[in-house]
């Protein structure tokens, strides 16, 4: 089992930035890669930006050159640093961890980030 728990949303204008992190607790060992997705309400969740192991990465491309995503291994923490946000990047952000050799997928509680514009 792996417990998730994300922290850093909020209300922020357009223009701004936030940053939401996500601490991995448990069978960490088991974690090959983690992200973060987002659902806005009436969307289905989507795939924000996911970092593996040995640090590769992968955005979607309405966040590219807007989100950074970065983990610490050793804290079992991954970050999403968002700048320039967008109204349309309104949705609740989860956290998302991908574990081996099963596959299975856990999912933190969810942050809101609301972008005014």
């Amino acid at each position: 089992q792996v417990q998730l728990v994300e922290s850093g949303g909020g209300l922020v204008q357009a223009g701004g930035s936030l940053r939401l992190s996500c601490a991995a607790s448990g069978s960490t060992f088991s974690i090959n890669a983690m992200g973060w997705y987002r659902q806005a309400p009436g969307k289905q969740r989507e795939l924000v930006a996911s970092i593996s192991n040995g640090g590769s990465t992968k955005y979607a491309d309405s966040v590219k050159g807007r989100f950074t995503i970065s983990r610490v291994n050793a804290k079992n923490t991954v970050y999403l640093q968002m700048v320039s946000l967008k109204a349309e990047d309104t949705a609740v952000y989860y956290c998302n961890a991908h574990t081996y050799p099963w596959g299975r997928d856990y999912w933190g509680q969810g942050t809101q980030v609301t972008v005014s514009s």
